[in-house]
């Protein structure tokens, strides 16, 4: 988990350094002083990314190296079962249309349609989690 928190740390300081730039910036282009909604942005921008990259460390330390994080890895050390993935479903389908369902009705404010859209949702991802579902093993 190396890898990813590196790349979290270059966002993380990306961000805080363009904050920094953009704030002096319109700052002296405007009489009013700094924007702050772009300002804003920037620094929760960097403060989600410090977040991400200190979760990532956290558990990066506490799991044995992955092949992605030795020097020494071949390539074959990563190779073998990655786990089950669905070759085809519908579910992921009716669960964006729960979701623009609610964004619908949270652009209109239209409350019965935003708990329609929940009940959606709701429903949708109870069926991806229980797609394969075949009932308990009782031998």
């Amino acid at each position: 988990m190396k890898v990813e928190a590196r790349i979290f740390d270059l966002v993380t300081a990306f961000a805080f350094f363009i904050a920094i730039v953009y704030g002096v910036w319109t700052g002296l282009a405007t009489d009013y002083g700094v924007e702050p909604v772009g300002l804003v942005a920037l620094i929760l921008t960097g403060g989600l990314s410090l977040l991400a990259g200190s979760y990532m460390r956290f558990v990066g330390r506490r799991i044995e190296p992955r092949p992605e994080d030795r020097d020494d890895a071949e390539i074959s050390d990563g190779a073998g079962e990655m786990g089950f993935f669905s070759p085809g479903s519908y579910w992921p389908i009716g669960l964006a249309a729960s979701a623009a369902t609610v964004g619908l009705g949270l652009a209109f404010f239209h409350i019965w349609l935003i708990i329609l859209g929940g009940c959606l949702i709701l429903l949708t991802v109870g069926g991806l989690v229980f797609e394969y579902h075949t009932g308990p093993n009782h031998e």
